[in-house]
């Protein structure tokens, strides 16, 4: 019964831990309940064209070719304005796109909805448009058209299964959305000619292209010419449609780029710079410079565009420039500053833009803080003091003085230094509690850890003095969190320390009272703990499997060139390597019970996925890493006869099925320490030998061409997380086999391994940030 209640207890610890880093580090920075705010005065565009071009990179671009030509848009040159739009991690589509069209970066608690679809609803340019239709891929648009007030964002979208990358031509896929746009504008619509419409086209092309060719590819390249002369085409097409009327605004970017091997998630500059590309109603023309641009990256230079005036943004600040140009409210969630080098309007048109852009970010501040504020008793409540209620009144009442008086550039710097303040603020509130979370956390499973090391050394005691003790924190606690009208997680997070710690206080009672000096450590420990949480200044050997073996060495090579010949996936290559995969999880059960061969059955079988799983060197991990589990038993035999155990424990002779005396076996707490180590010390080379989670977050979709070439992300993602697990199956099955082997007691080895975990759990819980790429969520 005491087993049973230890397990549920560490159960329930464990589970409240984990749960606990998502309360703490990934809840959604969006708030509601504010006003939409928009410039009173005429916008310079009655409707708006947006292109995004996914995974086109800005060097892609901008680079000269090999023949001294250049792809850089010739509208940059005469009559827009161009930059670098520079982007946020993790540089994916789906936050990429939500900066672009909804102006706030990656929402971190869209973790629990697997990164596919932001779980709180968000404003964007799109609602509130007065129309808006969407042509592309069905990955991106949906979510736009689902999060909007209404039916008024309309899309286009073609099947999934066209999203290969092993198609012939991936580049088809943009030419499918020029078709539909130019067809659309064929089919005349009344609706078309009102103002405030946005057209947005989503080209995937680009994106499938270097995922299957990378980027320096010819198809990559190719795809981006097509993307070229597909836009040179549409634009007549629209603004003959349009009467010639000189009222639309064209915006051309990408949502992320790509590293040279074909993947994008991290930070590197390919993948964080992207081209932004503006003209028509409202812009700016081009500026010629004589003067050097302050631009460190040498960047100009290589492109030979020095002699052109460029303007680099935020990716964020692109949605309230596309607001502004329209005369949409800026989004209500946006975070963006607007570029005001990019507008072509009078200085009056620029400060009220700006000010309204001011005054839509301080609403979100307002409300962060109330929020707060509500919920936090007065004399706790410790208001962000850059930024009080006064300071709001003085700095936009200033500012509204500034541009009554045409001190327009004046008032529009005293904006920015709001929208500064306003972001701080809001991070200062989103934050507020994470301290307070952070430390009953913690104490609660410092007190669990304290209590494992407990039962190992075998103490026991109890005292009702201090169970009403408990009782009373317990009840103050409770008391404290009802007044506060706090979450329930927040009573779960705060209340679990007290029973743990009584467990413990109750266990250690009479090390603590016969040794003073145990107290002394006791104490000095748990105040060193604090430190962390401060700021930082029989049968034949499986010829079966290794034929297996060497057929899956041969799939991926085969699969390799097919695709390089653009014949697709083979379905022989298809069917060998899902059979493969099914079949490495049953034929382990049918090898032989003797110890040596089931674990050369379960590391062939397993090698045989990983090689169809593998791209490279990587494959030769999971055979070293079997030779040396191999190595650490026979160690342990050895280990085993130098301590004068009787009769020598073959590897090749011992059964599962067979009962062996114990009673030869000497268990010694040492021993146990020392296995235990190397475990963990094999599960993080397991962890980190080749790639870890961070593999999949930086997601090279390569790894799994032997299995499918059609984008199915949750397929995908679960086959490249067998892949990451396989390495810790063969560490596990090796330290079970060692047990088996030595006849050691598993009740020891499990809590002192739990207790070296629990160390680590800890040390990653401090770890943890809501920010960055998704490749440090594997290297944290």
């Amino acid at each position: 019964m005491r087993v049973i209640t230890f397990f549920i207890v560490g159960l329930t610890v464990h589970v409240v831990f984990f749960l606990s880093i998502f309360d703490i580090y990934f809840t959604s920075p969006l708030v509601h309940g504010m006003t939409p705010q928009s410039t009173q005065m005429n916008p310079p565009a009655s409707r708006l064209v947006l292109v995004v071009a996914d995974g086109l990179r800005a060097d892609s671009l901008f680079t000269l070719l090999p023949n001294g030509s250049s792809r850089t848009p010739r509208v940059i040159e005469e009559n827009g304005t161009w930059g670098v739009s520079h982007t946020r991690v993790p540089t994916e589509s789906r936050p990429g796109h939500v900066a672009l069209i909804a102006g706030f970066y990656e929402d971190v608690s869209a973790v629990a909805k697997g990164w596919k679809e932001n779980p709180v609803e968000f404003d964007s340019v799109f609602n509130e448009s007065r129309h808006t239709w969407c042509w592309g891929s069905p990955d991106i648009l949906p979510m736009f058209a689902k999060g909007a007030s209404g039916d008024h964002v309309y899309t286009h979208t073609y099947p999934a299964v066209e999203e290969d990358f092993a198609s012939t031509d991936a580049s088809r896929l943009d030419s499918w959305v020029f078709t539909q746009v130019k067809v659309f504008f064929i089919l005349f619509e009344h609706i078309l000619l009102m103002d405030k419409n946005i057209f947005f086209l989503h080209l995937l092309g680009i994106d499938t292209n270097g995922h299957a060719h990378r980027p320096m590819s010819e198809e990559y390249l190719n795809n981006i010419g097509l993307v070229d002369k597909g836009i040179a085409e549409l634009v007549p097409v629209m603004e003959e449609f349009f009467g010639h009327d000189g009222r639309t605004a064209y915006v051309f970017t990408s949502d992320h780029g790509m590293t040279n091997w074909g993947s994008h998630g991290a930070g590197h500059p390919s993948e964080t710079l992207t081209p932004l590309v503006v003209w028509g109603a409202g812009v700016n023309v081009a500026q010629r410079v004589t003067e050097p641009q302050s631009y460190e990256d040498h960047f100009l230079q290589e492109w030979k565009l020095e002699h052109i005036r460029r303007v680099d943004v935020n990716q964020a600040d692109i949605a309230p420039l596309m607001a502004s140009l329209v005369g949409v409210p800026i989004p209500v969630n946006s975070v963006g500053v607007l570029p005001i080098l990019y507008l072509n309007n009078s200085g009056q048109f620029k400060a009220e833009s700006m000010y309204t852009n001011a005054i839509q970010v301080l609403e979100q501040f307002k409300i962060k803080m109330m929020q707060k504020k509500e919920t936090t008793l007065s004399f706790f409540f410790t208001p962000f003091q850059y930024l009080t209620e006064s300071k709001q009144a003085e700095i936009t009442h200033k500012a509204r003085i500034l541009i009554q008086l045409e001190k327009y550039n004046e008032a529009i710097s005293l904006c920015q230094s709001l929208i500064s303040l306003s972001l701080e603020g809001l991070l200062y509130y989103h934050t507020y509690d994470r301290f307070f979370l952070g430390c009953s956390v913690v104490l609660g499973f410092v007190g669990w850890t304290s209590y494992v090391i407990l039962v190992i050394l075998k103490t026991h005691r109890s005292s009702r003095t201090v169970a009403k003790l408990c009782m009373c924190v317990a009840v103050m606690i409770t008391a404290f969190l009802l007044i506060q009208r706090s979450p329930v997680t927040y009573y779960i997070y705060c209340l679990l320390p007290v029973p743990v710690w009584f467990v413990v206080y109750k266990d250690c009672f009479s090390l603590v009272f016969e040794q003073f000096r145990s107290l002394s450590w006791f104490l000095g420990c748990l105040c060193l703990s604090a430190f962390p949480l401060m700021p930082v200044v029989g049968r034949e050997p499986n010829l079966h499997l290794m034929l297996l073996v060497a057929v899956c060495a041969c799939v991926p090579t085969f699969t390799h060139s097919s695709l390089q010949q653009k014949r697709g996936l083979p379905l022989l290559n298809q069917i060998i390597s899902w059979s493969t995969l099914g079949s490495s999880i049953l034929v382990p059960l049918l090898s032989s019970s003797r110890l040596f061969h089931r674990l050369l059955s379960i590391f062939l079988s397993l090698t045989s996925t990983y090689l169809l799983l593998s791209t490279g060197s990587e494959a030769l991990f999971p055979p070293v890493l079997s030779w040396l589990m191999f190595a650490w038993i026979n160690i342990e035999q050895e280990a085993l006869l130098a301590q004068g155990v009787s009769g020598r424990l073959e590897l090749s002779t011992i059964d599962f099925s067979a009962n062996i005396d114990i009673s030869k076996i000497r268990q010694l707490k040492l021993d146990d320490i020392r296995r235990s180590y190397f475990f963990v010390f094999f599960i993080i080379t397991a962890f980190f030998g080749t790639g870890n989670i961070a593999s999949i977050n930086s997601f090279d979709p390569a790894s799994v061409y032997c299995f499918l070439t059609v984008f199915n992300p949750f397929i995908m993602g679960g086959l490249m997380m067998w892949k990451v697990i396989i390495p810790f199956i063969i560490v596990m099955c090796t330290f079970e086999s060692i047990q088996v082997a030595t006849q050691l007691s598993s009740r020891s080895l499990f809590l002192i391994v739990l207790v070296i975990s629990d160390v680590m759990a800890l040390h990653f819980f401090f770890m943890v940030q809501d920010y960055g790429s998704w490749l440090d969520i594997g290297t944290r």
